[in-house]
């Protein structure tokens, strides 16, 4: 059954993220791969993930066997008010944020390479499929995630943000990409430790993508001497969620202070912080929100979005929202901010909708205005009347001469007075000359909140925070050399699921066995599923001793393959 189409209700800003997911591009070896990582899971989480979890992959259509449509998982989270989308690969994080607080799960639609199956830095269907949607079965868990999209939808980001961002991306995709050179692993890997050594200040958007790292992505819960996982990135980790208890990793009470402690993507976690219930966690962000230029505007607020170098928006006490890069402050003796200089595409809204004739084209060349109270008894007093030539001098000592075309209202009370043939002064300083054209004054003393992005984003456009990357297709990393192994798989899975009599089963496994030594020497996962089926018909054919020395031998060739082989052998003998 297809679902109504859900970009209808998402601004376009984020709808060009969203991708087609391709079920028909995820070959037998993904499918493998996803059962493999699925059946550990299950296995190590029933003692170690928080509580949701086991039932929280049923709930939300996730099964062990095949990799999951995410149509069916929307369907399945519309249950818990949530919805899902798929992506593909990294979103900007500030849209993933906005996805959040809108209630919708992005989902990436790629797979791992069983070269990655352990982890990948790389957002794929396993991390937030099997990693982020069982939680949000939780409803504690899923209204924290809700006020996490909210307030991280606020926070100021900087170009630096962006670049840090772009290198992270570039980074991930290329490791995860079996035809790339070691040469461009490195570059990609220098990229990012050159974009982060160039980050100079430390904006709202990294302290609440810290929050995020250390709670939804590595957290966990409960006491801290029998902690449970409920992070993503543990939760589809099969190497780092099996060492989390392990002495060398660092268990340490959850507090606002993790926001202090910068993370590395593509390396195992040092630390991790343990909540004792996911309210702390809300509390704690609420909290860092109270902390936000949102919240506490004024100077302080725009001096963050001075450094940021990024689009914000000044909201003034008449509910005036001045969206741009706010380039200059004007202050007078008490450092109050008396005059805002916008560089660039500038909107002005109300109540986060664009102001008709005040869009990015019309002010395309940037914007500056005085910040001044001007009530309708002020217009009277101060004969303010369109079609006449008006003198203003503020209390600020900026003066506005020009003749005043109209005044817009909004509740009955002036909001933007606009000028033609205007000059606008500071002192001997010239602020805007005649010749530059209509000069819109906004009406607004107090700066009661500055926060990240555009109030109207449906018409602002794509602001820097969002990058210029849109959607791509889902990638299929199926190349020739591996259409042979692919059918291998296939013939395996499809003796699984409809297995011919007992006494075939042996001689079709043999077959399997023996092209595998001789056209792929080094592939494990089929071996095991191999090793699989005979446990599960209790079959011992002669050449198994020679198919579990292959495993070991494969084993010895990395100490985290090593590993999986090995749990993934007291699995069935658990089993079986």
């Amino acid at each position: 059954m297809k679902l109504e189409p859900l970009t209808e209700e998402i601004p376009q800003h984020l709808a060009r993220y969203i991708t087609q997911q391709n079920p028909a591009l995820y070959t037998p070896i993904d499918h493998a791969c996803w059962r493999f990582i699925l059946k550990l899971s299950k296995a190590f989480f029933e003692a170690h993930a928080h509580q949701k979890y086991l039932n929280g992959l049923k709930e939300t259509g996730i099964s062990i066997e095949r990799i999951p449509l995410i149509e069916e998982m929307d369907r399945c989270l519309r249950r818990f008010h949530w919805r899902a989308v798929p992506v593909s690969g990294f979103i900007p994080p500030a849209a993933f944020m906005e996805f959040l607080s809108l209630g919708i799960l992005p989902i990436a639609c790629d797979m791992r390479t069983l070269e990655h199956i352990a982890y990948t830095p790389a957002p794929d269907i396993v991390h937030e499929a099997a990693g982020h949607a069982p939680i949000i079965t939780d409803p504690e868990y899923a209204a924290y995630l809700r006020s996490y999209g909210e307030i991280s939808k606020k926070a100021i980001s900087s170009l630096e943000d962006l670049q840090v961002y772009e290198a992270i991306r570039q980074l991930s995709e290329t490791k995860e990409d079996p035809e790339a050179t070691a040469l461009a692993i490195s570059q990609a890997q220098d990229a990012l430790e050159s974009a982060i050594q160039s980050v100079t200040y430390t904006s709202e958007a990294t302290l609440l993508s810290r929050m995020g790292w250390w709670t939804f992505e590595y957290g966990l819960f409960g006491s801290l001497s029998h902690p449970k996982i409920y992070g993503a990135g543990l939760l589809s980790s099969l190497s780092e969620s099996f060492h989390y208890l392990d002495e060398h990793v660092a268990k340490l009470p959850f507090h606002i202070n993790c926001t202090d402690i910068a993370y590395d993507i593509t390396r195992p976690q040092p630390q991790l912080f343990v909540a004792p219930d996911f309210n702390t966690l809300r509390e704690s962000l609420l909290e860092l929100g109270n902390q936000m230029a949102f919240r506490r505007g004024g100077v302080e607020g725009l001096s963050k979005a001075i450094q940021c170098k990024t689009v914000t928006t000044t909201v003034l006490d008449t509910g005036i929202q001045i969206s741009g890069v706010l380039s200059k402050i004007y202050q007078n003796a008490a450092g109050e901010p008396i005059y805002l200089n916008f560089t660039g595409p500038t909107q002005l809204s109300f109540a986060d909708e664009e102001i008709p004739d005040h869009g990015t084209t019309y002010h395309s060349a940037g914007f500056g205005t005085p910040l001044t109270k001007i009530g309708s008894a002020n217009l009277e007093r101060k004969k303010l009347q369109p079609g006449n030539r008006t003198e203003l001098l503020l209390d600020s000592g900026i003066k506005v001469e020009g003749h005043l075309e109209k005044i817009l209202l909004h509740s009955d009370q002036p909001s933007i007075l606009t000028f033609t043939n205007c000059t606008v002064s500071y002192g001997s300083e010239i602020l805007f000359r005649p010749e530059w054209g209509t000069y819109d004054m906004v009406c607004g003393k107090g700066v009661t909140s500055v926060f990240g992005g555009p109030a109207d984003r449906k018409k602002f456009g794509v602001p820097q925070n969002l990058s210029k990357t849109a959607a791509r297709a889902q990638k299929s990393y199926l190349s020739s050399t591996k259409q042979s192994l692919c059918h291998l798989y296939q013939t395996v899975r499809t003796l699984r699921e409809t297995p011919p009599a007992r006494s075939q089963i042996a001689q079709h496994l043999e077959q399997i066995h023996l092209e595998l030594e001789s056209k792929h020497p080094l592939d494990w996962l089929l071996r095991f599923e191999l090793l699989e089926i005979l446990s599960e018909h209790a079959l011992k054919p002669t050449w198994e001793s020679r198919l579990t020395e292959r495993l070991r031998e494969i084993g010895k060739t990395s100490s985290d393959q090593w590993e999986l082989i090995q749990r993934g052998m007291e699995l069935l003998k658990r089993s079986h």
